[in-house]
């Protein structure tokens, strides 16, 4: 009796599933230091901090960057120095971010081949101008000297010392396209 319903019923949770894990998404590091190097030449460099791996989704908005932005700038990630652990950001202990823009955060492995695909990624140009803004905006709610990154579109090498390790993943709450353009 309830067969005719249960295509329907699982192509509703794919949906969900994909509308959940759609958003702007950055991979958090804390690290004890961090470098990208391009072509042998050591582009940014910084001491403590984060290491912060940043994704771009298709139907990403600047809401997003801002969602984004908040949350890494308040993550509490270092301890007070009183044994309380979780309890200082990267602004209350004077850190740097190292910003590392990476497409690949939205690859998947869903063909036969087990090539990687990036249809969920942002294409590179409109990407590139949400990435800038996002610097901008962290730049603008903490403090523009302290926000490095890496060279958007090439080749780096990345480095990093983890402390920790303590990793975390931040992603905003996407919307379809149709959805925001109501909103806004």
């Amino acid at each position: 009796m309830f067969r005719p319903f249960w295509p329907f019923f699982v192509a509703l949770l794919f949906l969900h599933f994909f509308k959940l894990a759609a958003g702007m998404r950055i991979v958090v590091q804390r690290v004890k230091s961090a470098s990208v190097t391009v072509e042998g030449h050591v582009v940014s460099k910084i001491g403590p901090g984060i290491m912060a791996l940043v994704g771009i989704h298709e139907n990403d908005s600047e809401k997003d960057l801002e969602y984004c932005c908040r949350r890494l700038l308040g993550a509490k990630l270092w301890d007070n120095g009183n044994g309380g652990q979780w309890r200082h950001g990267v602004k209350t202990k004077g850190f740097e971010i190292l910003c590392v823009s990476q497409f690949t955060l939205y690859g998947t492995l869903s063909n036969k081949k087990w090539q990687p695909d990036y249809k969920l990624a942002m294409k590179a140009l409109p990407a590139k101008d949400l990435y800038q803004k996002f610097l901008e905006q962290l730049g603008h709610s903490y403090d523009k000297e302290k926000i490095l990154d890496g060279v958007f579109g090439a080749m780096m090498d990345v480095e990093l010392v983890n402390d920790g390790p303590v990793t975390i993943i931040i992603e905003s709450d996407p919307q379809p396209r149709s959805e925001r353009n109501e909103e806004e």
